[in-house]
């Protein structure tokens, strides 16, 4: 591959994570067309502004897990362009500052057309764009990245979940309700199983570079099970949603609880090595298959 080269970005960016911040934004969209809120505009900026993060964030994990020794060229999981040498350091940093830029722009336009109908005139956006982008910087980067001491599941279901989710409702409502937080949180613990995953094939290199995961601390056991657990509990959240009337949100998801049960019994069949690639394939297939149904779910009611 031709060295900073688009193939070379596109690798970068890691595309096939990218639909986690699509389906989080259309489930938050679902609910405020439900609720009365939705605006198009509002919507898409979100859209634009969440993509932008996570390649940031794709982009300075990239550059820090190499420097830091997670990520050698031999690495088990999907190749990453810049262990691979397929971007240089000083491109990597530019494009790390291009994303961020563009970020914050788009989070500029999500205030300027918010702000008008939001309680606290969108300073309260503000604090939460700072925070994203302390987030996508020091999920792997700085003295004490989050990644590395334990944090990296929690951030996940905040900001692959929560925040997302919950903002992107918020700024097209002005509102927050508890069928929100439900669904946020469900969306940041399916989303999170893509990360156990990750941890679980990793551990033992994880180990080697002193990367804590909550694998690495508490053992394989704990990935196995906590793997299981961040799809089921999920669904135990949108039963949830049977208080509040929405039948079809509640019910339409519980297919999934099926698919994410077959990826685990793989996993732990397989175990360790390369091979778990599958299952992070079928993990990514299935976190998409919980979007759709919960979108779909929600708009039937």
């Amino acid at each position: 591959m031709k060295t900073n080269s688009l193939s070379a970005w596109i690798l970068a960016v890691r595309p096939y994570s990218l639909g986690n911040s699509v389906i989080l934004v259309l489930i938050a969209s679902a609910l405020a067309y439900t609720d009365g809120g939705f605006r198009p505009g509002t919507a898409l900026l979100c859209l634009l502004f969440a993509l932008l993060m996570q390649c940031t964030a794709n982009l300075v994990n990239d550059l820090w897990d190499f420097l830091k020794g997670a990520d050698q060229p031999d690495r088990l999981g999907p190749d990453r362009a810049f262990a691979k040498g397929y971007i240089t350091p000083r491109a990597m940093k530019t494009g790390i500052a291009a994303f961020t830029l563009a970020a914050g722009a788009t989070g500029l336009g999500i205030l300027g057309t918010a702000h008008d109908m939001l309680p606290y005139g969108g300073w309260e956006l503000v604090a939460v764009g700072i925070a994203c982008l302390v987030f996508a910087y020091f999920y792997t980067a700085g003295p004490w990245p989050l990644a590395y001491h334990g944090l990296g599941d929690v951030a996940v279901i905040l900001f692959f979940g929560v925040i997302p989710v919950g903002f992107s409702y918020y700024v097209q409502t002005g509102n927050w309700t508890p069928e929100v937080t439900l669904v946020s949180l469900a969306c940041g613990l399916v989303i999170d199983t893509m990360l156990m995953v990750n941890n679980f094939r990793d551990r033992e290199e994880d180990a080697r570079c002193r990367k804590r995961t909550v694998v690495v601390v508490f053992g394989a056991g704990v990935g196995r099970w906590g793997y299981l657990l961040l799809g089921l509990v999920p669904m135990a959240l949108c039963l949830g949603l049977l208080a509040t009337g929405r039948l079809w949100a509640a019910l339409l998801p519980l297919p999934y609880a099926a698919a994410h049960i077959a990826t685990w019994r793989k996993m732990v069949r397989i175990d360790h090595g390369d091979a778990l690639n599958v299952c992070l394939g079928e993990t990514a297939r299935n976190i998409m298959l919980f979007g759709a149904l919960m979108t779909i779910g929600i708009l039937l009611g």
